[in-house]
């Protein structure tokens, strides 16, 4: 570990220049946070921040979602992406209803307990919503604990000692480590970015190890790149979603066959589509679930 990170200089940086993110708002309740951890996974918050409000208005409960018809959470899911985090997010909705009595718990481990949340979203909703004191650890987070603390260009494949690492920098008050919690993750995301950091704008640049070191390449093992979404079975199959999400009946599999060139991947893609329950084949159509 460093000497010190001037926290002081971070949270009051965060403070100063923090995004104006729906669910960053005072009144955002414990679902709607729920909510935009899971959709901010894989989604960029700016395409997040346009759905999150339209989303609550239609379902602003885990009670409403739980009774919500499958196929029109999918049809409001729209173009977010990995559209299986709606349905987990549905039966989050429902394992709420049934063991919580509708109200998101606090508890971390209660939380781990619904499924679909995962390490990262319980401890997210414990910190920023409900202002515990745990370590929250994003990929931003990573990056910056890897500069700052460690002296490496990049953070590499997530490591055992993630959570302790940012365990070691919070305060003791759970109100100053909720702060610095989000403060390292807008950090990353804003100044301590992968490609090009703005280390003149940075908070805490006089202590940063990496800074200190002369900015050293990374000679570590990188974390793997995700795949050519272009012509991918992913493509095939978001093709697919978005056509039966655009029409109110099932699709002839004749209809689904000139969506795609590749009849093969096609074949794949919609196999995959039926294992994680995504769509229905009924004889010779397709479908939403209902």
């Amino acid at each position: 570990m460093p000497a010190a990170l001037p926290l002081g200089s971070l949270a009051d940086w965060y403070l100063r220049s923090a995004r104006d993110l729906p669910w960053r708002r005072p009144d955002f309740d414990a679902w709607g946070t729920l909510v935009s951890e899971i959709m901010l996974q894989q989604t960029q918050a700016a395409r997040v921040a346009v759905e999150i409000d339209r989303w609550l208005e239609r379902w602003p409960t885990p009670a409403d979602l739980a009774d919500a018809p499958t196929h029109e959470v999918l049809r409001q899911w729209g173009t977010l992406g990995y559209p299986r985090r709606a349905l987990r997010l549905q039966d989050t909705a429902r394992a709420i209803v049934e063991r919580h009595g509708g109200e998101v718990p606090r508890d971390v481990d209660a939380l781990l307990a619904l499924p679909g949340i995962g390490d990262y979203t319980a401890r997210a909703v414990a910190v920023f919503h409900f202002g515990d004191r745990h370590p929250v650890v994003d990929t931003n987070v990573r990056r910056v604990v890897a500069r700052a603390v460690h002296g490496q260009g990049e953070a590499g494949p997530a490591k055992r000692r993630d959570l302790a690492d940012v365990e070691a920098l919070l305060p003791a008050d759970p109100a100053d480590a909720s702060v610095v919690s989000i403060a390292l993750m807008e950090l990353g995301a804003l100044v301590c970015t992968a490609r090009a950091p703005r280390c003149e704008s940075c908070p805490i640049a006089d202590a940063c190890a990496w800074r200190a070191a002369g900015y050293p390449p990374y000679e570590g093992r990188r974390a793997p790149r995700q795949a050519r979404f272009a012509g991918s079975d992913r493509q095939a199959r978001g093709t697919v979603l978005r056509a039966l999400r655009g029409v109110d009946v099932p699709l002839a599999e004749a209809e689904i066959a000139a969506l795609w060139p590749d009849a093969e991947q096609l074949e794949r893609a919609l196999a995959s589509l039926v294992a994680d329950g995504l769509v229905v084949r009924d004889g010779a159509s397709v479908r939403l679930p209902h």
